[in-house]
């Protein structure tokens, strides 16, 4: 490699120094038979003109030209071991001047033989000098790749020759100085153009081998440093010079695969996959590109991609493939998991919605309807979101993973299980009637149900399911699915814990929630749905003490509509919150115009969940002028489900401002005495549930006894909801309840009627007093 003192070299500064030491040392070899012709020359001169010329002469003549060529002869032995080893930019430098000294005291030495020996020679002689003169002129083509040299070399004989024909009788001379002209001029010529053409042959082969070097390099840190490797075969598809890291990804022997045909390495899938384009593209001798093929190995199948191009020879025969290979199998794996995770849930492992609404579209992929009868089981947990609420999310999770344990092995083989999301689940049962459907839900609702160990805790769920048959019950997948949904719609209805098939007594039903939520929102900016109030009635006074606004609609055409209807499909589209902003601000309104009496209004637990609640209800406070202790909010139980930090907040902040809080319907639902805990409320209600048959069943006393007591240490009110009958009252009263309300004192009457009906009910005790 060519060195610099002090710098390092440019590329093209390093080729051409490179190439400045090629031709001097090719001028330097070449030197060595010049050298060898120069002294049988000189000898040979000499002993012809040994009788006719001066031995003194002859004599230096041969002592000079010895000297020049031992030191030629030294110079190249020197330089040759010296550009073995490196070249360096001082030594090409010495060499050349060294080479042009040796070339200039060589010509410079020969030049006098014309000059002395031509003149005086006779005619014999005199041609021998001549001859001898232009074969020395032609030496210039052994130096000719180094032109400077040549021409130190050949420049002076020509002038000694001119010399010595100047000297030869006319027009001997003249003529033969004439033709040395023509030949020097020719020697000149062709020597530059030999000089130019063995530089850019030498600056060609110089670069190429640069070049060959940095492909070497880097195709041994590709081999080295990259996953790709570097494969061949030969004209019959054998694998030879096989890679380590080739060998590895099989982890095999590189021997073992030597000469192995590479087609036997690929599995064989007997599918139309890129192996049989690969095996398909080498038969045809066609290159490939970005073929993953799956290959045998000796731990099992791995991945490789493939690139080759066929080679051929300079007379077109056909070498064998050569290209570059790599181990995909990791990257395979990955994108096979992600298409895994992109069709199933990461939590049960079975198949997502995305996966679900594929599976459908395949029932129907005919266009004319499904291809065999296919059975939908729409599934919806009952009882999660308390487990969840009251266990954590980490043991839903877990419940969730074992529940969909269940769904597979009750599946396994016949169906297949899906979950659509939250704690929502899906069937598809091809090729069954309604009865295999029907027995596969009874399977499910009884596997459910079993008791789940989740840690040390045994939980409990159940599950509804609503069933829709392909094509009886619908031709497309969206029907479906809507129709599997109305069945299970119903079966949460009926109780839970049960299953439903669709018929059409469902879809009935379902357009009337779909219109009658159309018409509720007409109704509630016509005024068709109105606020009438219940009363009150404090049990020792017997005064009415305040009023529970209840919802009601006096459909056209229709009648009344069950406020329990109205409330269901409100809650179903979130029309509920629009509900319970009117009904509030209504309420509000009205209370103003009875002083003394506080408002009850049922609020939904979706609208108390809201952020804004509190500031909703504070600003329709000021906007109508109501106190806020002329107000009473009543919520459910299951806002408190959740424990949610934004519910509590509003509620500590809406007592805060002077607004009751009372819980309704306790007794019911998911009754928990942790609620009471978790929050002060001002008054609890019983549901009227617990009031009917009061009298024949003493333990709906003792019930209601126990709730009263409770309260009373809590420093909370008690209401006692659906009271209808003189002996309820009087039970109630001894039991020591707060207020009462029901038919008894009077159904839920218009705003009009209240301040009349509460003079009534008023002047009623001190009548009967």
């Amino acid at each position: 490699m060519p060195q610099r003192d002090g710098a390092a070299f440019s590329t093209e500064e390093r080729d051409r120094l490179e190439t400045q030491a090629e031709l001097l040392n090719e001028t330097l070899q070449l030197a060595n038979y010049s050298a060898v012709t120069h002294l049988v020359v000189v000898f040979a001169l000499a002993y012809m003109f040994w009788d006719t010329a001066s031995h003194l002469y002859l004599g230096g003549l041969m002592a000079a030209i010895s000297l020049i060529i031992a030191a030629t002869l030294g110079t190249t032995w020197y330089y040759r071991n010296t550009f073995r080893s490196e070249v360096t930019e001082t030594a090409v430098r010495r060499g050349s001047w060294i080479s042009k000294a040796l070339a200039l005291a060589l010509g410079l030495t020969w030049a006098t033989m014309p000059a002395i020996l031509i003149p005086p020679a006779d005619g014999g002689h005199r041609m021998v000098a001549v001859a001898v003169t232009a074969g020395l002129i032609s030496d210039a083509y052994v130096v000719g790749p180094f032109f400077s040299v040549a021409f130190l070399l050949a420049a002076p004989i020509v002038v000694g020759g001119f010399i010595g024909l100047a000297g030869c009788d006319a027009p001997f001379g003249a003529y033969v100085s004439v033709l040395l002209v023509i030949y020097a001029l020719f020697i000149w010529f062709s020597v530059r153009r030999m000089s130019l053409l063995s530089y850019q042959r030498i600056w060609q082969r110089v670069v190429m081998q640069h070049q060959g070097e940095t492909i070497g390099l880097l195709l041994n840190d590709f081999e080295e440093g990259a996953s790709d490797w570097l494969w061949e075969t030969d004209p019959d598809g054998r694998l030879r010079q096989v890679p380590a890291r080739m060998a590895a990804t099989l982890s095999r022997d590189p021997g073992s695969l030597q000469g192995e045909p590479l087609l036997s390495i690929l599995v064989d899938t007997g599918q139309p996959d890129h192996a049989a384009a690969l095996r398909t593209a080498m038969a045809m001798r066609e290159p490939f590109h970005e073929q993953a093929v799956r290959v045998s190995g000796a731990h099992g199948t791995r991945w490789w991609n493939l690139n080759g191009k066929p080679a051929f020879d300079r007379y077109g025969g056909f070498l064998g493939y050569r290209g570059v290979g790599s181990d995909i199998t990791v990257s395979r794996e990955a994108q096979a998991r992600i298409a895994f995770l992109a069709g199933h849930d990461t939590l049960t492992s079975l198949p997502n919605r995305a996966a679900f609404q594929d599976a459908i579209q395949g029932v129907y992929q005919g266009g004319d309807g499904p291809q065999t009868p296919t059975a939908l089981l729409c599934l919806d947990l009952d009882g999660f979101k308390a487990v969840n609420d009251s266990r954590g999310h980490a043991a839903g999770d877990l419940l969730l993973a074992r529940v969909a344990q269940r769904l597979m092995r009750l599946t396994d083989g016949r169906a297949r299980s899906f979950r659509l999301g939250g704690d929502e689940f899906a069937i598809l049962y091809p090729g069954v009637g309604p009865e295999a459907a029907e027995h596969l839900a009874r399977q499910v609702i009884a596997e459910i149900r079993r008791p789940y160990q989740i840690g040390v805790s045994h939980l409990e769920v159940g599950v509804s399911i609503g069933i829709a048959h392909a094509p009886r019950d619908a031709q497309d997948p969206a029907a479906l699915l809507g129709r599997a949904d109305l069945a299970l719609y119903s079966a949460k209805a009926a109780g839970k814990g049960c299953w439903c098939s669709f018929d059409v007594s469902l879809e009935d039903r379902g357009f009337r929630q779909r219109q009658l939520d159309a018409d509720m929102r007409l109704a509630l900016r016509s005024g068709e749905i109105a606020l009438h109030y219940q009363p009150l009635v404090d049990l020792r006074s017997e005064r009415v003490v305040g009023l529970e606004a209840l919802l009601r609609w006096n459909k056209p055409g229709e009648g009344w509509i069950s406020p329990a209807e109205i409330i269901a499909i409100a809650e179903s589209t979130g029309f509920i919150i629009d509900i319970g902003r009117w009904a509030l601000r209504r309420a509000c309104t009205d209370a103003r115009s009875w002083p003394g009496l506080r408002v009850a209004v049922n609020i939904s637990s979706i609208h108390v969940r809201r952020l804004d609640f509190h500031d909703e209800v504070a600003a329709i406070l000021a906007e109508t002028g109501l106190a806020p202790e002329g107000l009473e909010i009543e919520i459910t139980e299951s806002v408190l489900l959740d424990r949610e930090n934004e519910v509590l907040t509003n509620l500590k902040r809406l007592r805060a401002l002077g607004v009751r809080i009372a819980l309704d319907d306790f007794g019911t639902g998911y009754s928990s005495l942790s609620y009471l805990t978790d929050f002060p409320f001002d008054k609890v209600k019983v549901d009227r549930s617990f009031v009917r048959d009061l009298q024949a069943r003493p333990e709906k006393i003792a019930v209601i006894e126990a709730i009263v007591t409770m309260a009373r240490a809590l420093a909370m009110d008690v209401t006692v909801e659906g009271v209808e009958t003189r002996q309820q009252e009087a039970v109630l009263r001894h039991k020591q309840c707060g207020t009462a309300q029901g038919f008894l004192y009077s159904p839920a009457r218009p705003a009009a009627e209240i301040r009349e009906l509460v003079r009534r009910l008023d002047t009623r005790k001190a009548s009967v007093a």
